[in-house]
């Protein structure tokens, strides 16, 4: 799929799957209820738009993610490194940390992913 993009209603109610599936769609209706304060009517609209775009699929009433949370949250990740940093991800790290300390474990871990990655 050459377009992972949510938008936030989206993503929050792909969130209630991941964070449930398999899951029958009347849980998920009150899930939504709970969670979002959605209404039944717009659990369905949102499920069938989804199922429609790949997303989700309900076979026979059970609602399962297609696409992993992962792979979405990465598509977005780039994107938006893409987008906002003209692609540099040292440019966005240090937007984000912009002035704040982290713990040597976050850096340790930090550092094992980025040693992970390399070329």
């Amino acid at each position: 799929m050459d377009n992972l993009k949510l938008c936030e209603s989206d993503y929050r109610f792909m969130t209630v799957i991941w964070d449930n599936e398999p899951l029958p769609s009347r849980r998920l209706v009150e899930l939504c209820a709970e969670k979002l304060g959605w209404k039944k009517a717009t659990t369905y609209t949102t499920l069938k738009k989804l199922c429609e775009k790949g997303f989700a699929r309900n076979d026979d009433t059970i609602v399962s993610s297609v696409i992993p949370m992962e792979q979405v949250q990465a598509f977005a990740s780039d994107h938006f490194v893409e987008h906002t940093f003209k692609g540099s991800l040292p440019g966005f790290l240090a937007a984000f940390l912009g002035g704040k300390t982290i713990s040597e474990a976050e850096a340790a871990e930090l550092k094992r992913l980025i040693d992970s990655h390399r070329e």
